[in-house]
């Protein structure tokens, strides 16, 4: 776990994030292989993440189909896909970082990244996630 505040730089070290998981998810490829190839390292926060959610994937993956209603993981987009599984790692794995800025970020990132819908549909999925595994 990396042990850095919750603050600036962030929401920059998510969207690394968020991009080295879609790569993989993508390409079917192994993070060794992602994190390897590329120039220069990550932030370390969106190493930890990638790295992270990578590890528990199986595990993330089953949570998020329990709480999308009618929508298989693999269904979903690429992009919103890469969102949930950093967003329900967050509330799973890292509770330094509050739930509130976990779903406003990936509403945010959704916002950004994917489709007019995504966004609602992706503060559905984890705001049923944050009430089962947060207090």
């Amino acid at each position: 776990m990396n042990d850095a505040p919750v603050g600036p730089g962030r929401h920059e070290a998510r969207e690394r994030a968020i991009e080295l998981l879609y790569e993989a998810d993508a390409r079917s490829a192994k993070p060794d292989e992602i994190l390897d190839a590329l120039p220069l390292d990550p932030d370390p926060y969106a190493a930890a993440a990638f790295t992270g959610v990578s590890e528990a994937q199986i595990r993330i993956d089953e949570v998020i189909e329990e709480f999308s209603t009618g929508w298989s993981v693999h269904r979903m987009p690429v992009v919103d896909r890469a969102i949930l599984r950093l967003a329900v790692w967050e509330l799973i794995d890292r509770p330094d970082v509050p739930t509130a800025v976990v779903l406003n970020e990936a509403v945010e990132l959704a916002k950004d990244y994917s489709t007019e819908r995504s966004p609602a549909f992706i503060n559905g999925v984890l705001d049923a996630v944050a009430a089962n595994v947060r207090d």
